[in-house]
């Protein structure tokens, strides 16, 4: 008899928010900090839209509008040192949405201070719902 822990978990649904861009001031190096720079973020949620599809009420599923504003509000916040710390303060604000089950956040730091030509940095850190 197979434990109910051992079976398959359904596959997750997907709503992604690409290239959403702000202005912040991160970085490890005191210039970062006073003039900023822009930062794009990618997130990709997993969820489970069956309710929303049923329902077709908005209340049933992550108001990307809502979220995209709360995560502008991280972007544009308190400065932090390494865009790792950003990606986890973001996957925070996006699994604090109780649809949510999981985030994949990836940050990308196109002017990032390399002083050799390149095309972008990023970040990418998936967290779940625990």
């Amino acid at each position: 008899m197979s434990d109910a822990l051992d079976a398959p978990q359904p596959a997750l649904d997907r709503i992604t928010v690409r290239g959403l861009r702000a202005k912040g001031h991160h970085g490890v190096f005191d210039f970062e900090r006073r003039e900023g720079q822009e930062f794009v973020v990618d997130v990709r949620l997993g969820v489970d839209t069956r309710l929303a599809a049923r329902s077709d009420d908005v209340a049933d599923t992550v108001h990307y509008g809502v979220l995209s504003d709360a995560l502008v509000a991280v972007i544009e916040g308190p400065p932090v040192n390494l865009i790792e710390r950003l990606a986890q303060l973001l996957a925070d604000v996006c699994l604090a949405e109780p649809e949510v089950l999981e985030a994949e956040v990836t940050v990308h730091k196109p002017q990032a201070p390399i002083p050799h030509p390149f095309d972008d940095v990023t970040v990418t850190i998936v967290r779940r719902r625990t």
